[in-house]
């Protein structure tokens, strides 16, 4: 069978030379995206690869050096150390990198959200506007999630997203921003945000031998009203029920600058010994979607699976090892986008969906300015892999 790489067709001329530059956070995903295309290039038989618009098409790497020193007050600057003049630049950051650290006034610090969107702004700075085009790929879209003015707050994703562009950024790809509406603060410009739908099925396929994929023995729940559409969404592929918790509150009161919530209140049809997939784009805490797999459990569902887009387990694992250990949860899968660590990997209920090689697909089209339609939707893809799983074939 043709594998999908030699099925794309990308016959039309590149935008420009290919170069990627992978912020510090984001190293080890760069390196896996670039060792794709490499690849690919290589095997691609192209009867243009002799022309001038294809200069530079395979290269050992397109993974351009840059860098951002920091001075001893804290302060930083970006460095681009080879030409970036007419290239179709991709950058990569992670926001969410919590493990890299910089030295301050003799102290150690940790670096933030805001230090890894300053040093992406640096980089875009360093380039002075002479590539061909800038695409930014921001998994985790910085500051997501205060995405809409309910008082007199300040609106951190909008402006975020106009001050790229204003910088010269033509497009910005994200991963299941937490709310896309906020694309409307730049309408000239582009935004896509992509679901790692199929990566979690397959994901799930791997890990588990022995699931029965159909509405008599699985459900699709959202743990929450905003988690609506992609639960929607999976259970429509896979052919199964959906059900949903919507958050009691109490608004009589504040902790922590939030309305407390007094209870997950359940609706949908009996979860009875069914697997049950928890849909949702973030574990924060993990507070909130343990709570719901303690509810679905008082309700008799049988296995328990947890697909998140991100995992920041901001209050460590000892809750979800607990979890593990008193049968509340069978797996808990997320994706690479963000930095994962060592203690998170080891963890026997952990799965880590790959996501670099989607994002290859998604920059070496997009450097053709070939439509990514068909990778934005994986209905064939997700179709095919639970039919090889039900013939009982390996799920590559």
């Amino acid at each position: 069978m043709a594998s999908r790489e030699e099925k794309r067709n990308l016959e039309t001329i590149p935008v420009g030379s290919l170069g990627i530059i992978p912020l510090e956070g984001c190293k080890e995903m760069g390196a896996k995206i670039d060792s794709y295309l490499v690849k690919w290039r290589e095997e691609r038989e192209n009867e243009h690869k002799e022309s001038l618009a294809f200069s530079g098409y395979m290269r050992p790497s397109y993974i351009l050096k840059a860098k951002v020193p920091r001075f001893g007050s804290g302060e930083a600057k970006g460095l681009i150390l080879e030409s970036v003049r007419g290239t179709d630049l991709y950058l990569l950051v992670d926001v969410c990198n919590y493990a890299l650290t910089y030295s301050m006034g003799g102290f150690e610090n940790h670096m933030s959200p805001d230090d890894h969107y300053q040093d992406l702004k640096r980089i875009i700075a360093a380039v002075g506007g002479k590539a061909r085009r800038i695409t930014v790929i921001m998994p985790f879209l910085y500051e997501s999630r205060q995405h809409k003015r309910t008082s007199r707050e300040s609106l951190d994703c909008a402006m975020a997203l106009q001050e790229l562009t204003a910088m010269g950024v033509d497009n910005i790809i994200t991963f299941d921003a937490h709310d896309p509406r906020v694309q409307n603060a730049i309408p000239l410009h582009g935004f896509e945000t992509v679901q790692p739908a199929y990566q979690f099925i397959k994901g799930l396929l791997k890990s588990e031998k022995d699931l029965s994929i159909d509405s008599d023995h699985m459900m699709v729940i959202s743990p929450d009203e905003g988690g609506m559409g992609r639960a929607i969404y999976l259970a429509n592929v896979l052919g199964l029920d959906m059900g949903m918790f919507y958050k009691r509150r109490d608004y009589t009161r504040i902790v922590n600058g939030r309305n407390p919530i007094v209870a997950h209140e359940f609706l949908g049809s009996s979860v009875d010994g069914k697997d049950v997939i928890i849909m949702d784009d973030m574990i924060s805490s993990g507070e909130s979607v343990l709570e719901v797999a303690n509810n679905l459990k008082t309700r008799n569902a049988n296995k328990i699976f947890v697909c998140a887009s991100f995992g920041l387990f901001t209050n460590g694992l000892d809750r979800f090892d607990k979890a593990f250990n008193d049968g509340i949860i069978t797996k808990v899968l997320t994706t690479n986008l963000i930095y994962q660590s060592p203690e998170l990997l080891s963890r026997p209920w952990y799965v880590s969906c790959d996501m670099s090689k989607y994002i290859a697909y998604i920059i070496d089209t997009l450097n053709h300015d070939t439509s990514i339609s068909d990778l934005l939707d994986p209905v064939e893809r997700i179709q095919k892999a639970i039919n090889r799983y039900k013939m009982g074939e390996d799920i590559s």
